[in-house]
């Protein structure tokens, strides 16, 4: 199949107001690779692809992708949907349920001669491990399968840029991950613009090139997973990229030669944390990941950790595969922790523990 010409970006700068209260404002430049749009629920990023696709119009702005131009604003051009050759994987997957997973698949291909369409069929399905399954029907097939199908229809009519609205949110863990190993692999032979859309860390580690972040309909940082993931530079991307304990804190003293500074924490609580370009008294903000934090039911001891600190139970509470342990120790730390790792040590409210952090795992923001 021919896809395009390779190097292609897809540049998208749109504005919208979708009513009194939210106004979508957005710009970046998606290249070749997989782009993860992140964010909240309701930040906006299932109305970019729409209008990437030409299923929403926006008020102002500008689509091109390669040297095509989607939308612009400014010259009134507007191209049919039909036209943009846009690959979509809408959350709700959308197949028909009354047709065979091949007849799904080639949805898009009427206008292809039956045999081009027996054999573009055929070799999509290879790729996505479905070739097995093309005379049934959706109903008779599993999520993960269906999920498959879904991508199938998207790629088999050589799109010039996919779009993929959280598509593996229904799916667990195992299956994700051979979805995400096949996706990759076809990538590496189309090289052409993905944009994903997802929520999950994970999802946004495990396929993602380069992150944009969106907030309340704007971009908030670019970049790639680790430098905006793992360094946000402010308590709203902080908080959108997974840190659950973010704190105001006070610089109290530099050590250069280490490598680090101490941060007093509300009134009671110290944390040595990455040296950064902030001067005793300055304040700033520590952030922290709940499953960066270590709990022990004994005094630790001959530990790496700097930061050790004694406190109690505030509550236990289970939320899926994780326990989630409220803390008190000067001031209230957040801790995700394994259902084993909870019951070996009993936990339970008012109980005395100790809780460990190292100090790479506080995160300092601007």
């Amino acid at each position: 199949m021919d896809s395009g010409p390779l190097g292609m970006s897809a540049t998208v700068d749109i504005r919208a107001r979708l009513s009194a209260a939210f106004t979508l404002d957005a710009g970046f430049t998606a290249p070749p690779g997989f782009t993860i749009l992140f964010g909240a629920s309701g930040s906006g990023k299932t109305t970019v692809l729409r209008a990437i696709a030409g299923l929403t119009r926006p008020q102002s702005g500008r689509i091109v992708v390669g040297e095509r131009t989607f939308f612009d604003s400014s010259t009134g051009v507007n191209l049919p949907i039909n036209q943009r050759r846009v690959g979509y994987v809408f959350q709700q997957l959308a197949l028909f349920p009354h047709m065979t997973v091949m007849a799904n698949i080639a949805y898009g291909l009427d206008a292809l001669p039956a045999a081009e369409q027996r054999d573009r069929v055929a070799a999509i399905a290879e790729s996505f491990h479905i070739g097995g399954l093309l005379q049934r029907r959706p109903g008779a097939i599993s999520g993960g399968e269906r999920q498959r199908v879904a991508l199938a229809r998207a790629l088999v009519t050589d799109p010039a840029i996919l779009l993929l609205d959280e598509p593996l949110s229904a799916l667990d863990h195992a299956i994700q991950s051979r979805i995400m190993a096949d996706l990759r692999q076809w990538h590496q032979q189309h090289r052409i613009p993905v944009i994903y859309v997802t929520h999950s860390h994970r999802e946004a580690y495990g396929l993602g090139e380069r992150v944009v972040v969106m907030n309340h309909g704007k971009v908030l940082a670019t970049g790639s997973p680790h430098d905006v993931l793992d360094h946000p530079t402010e308590r709203v991307l902080a908080s959108l990229a997974g840190f659950e304990n973010v704190f105001d804190a006070v610089v109290i003293e530099r050590d250069a030669a280490a490598g680090v500074m101490r941060c007093r924490v509300e009134e009671a609580t110290q944390l040595e944390v990455p040296l950064a370009q902030h001067q005793p008294g300055d304040h700033v903000r520590v952030a922290i990941r709940a499953g960066d934090i270590l709990l022990a039911a004994e005094t630790p001891h001959g530990l790496s950790a700097r930061n050790v600190m004694p406190g109690r139970v505030v509550d236990v509470t289970r939320q899926g595969p994780t326990v989630v342990v409220r803390i008190d120790a000067g001031c209230t730390f957040v801790v995700h922790i394994t259902p084993g790792g909870a019951e070996s040590m009993q936990l339970a409210q008012g109980a005395p523990i100790w809780v460990v952090i190292k100090t790479y795992s506080c995160r300092v923001l601007a």
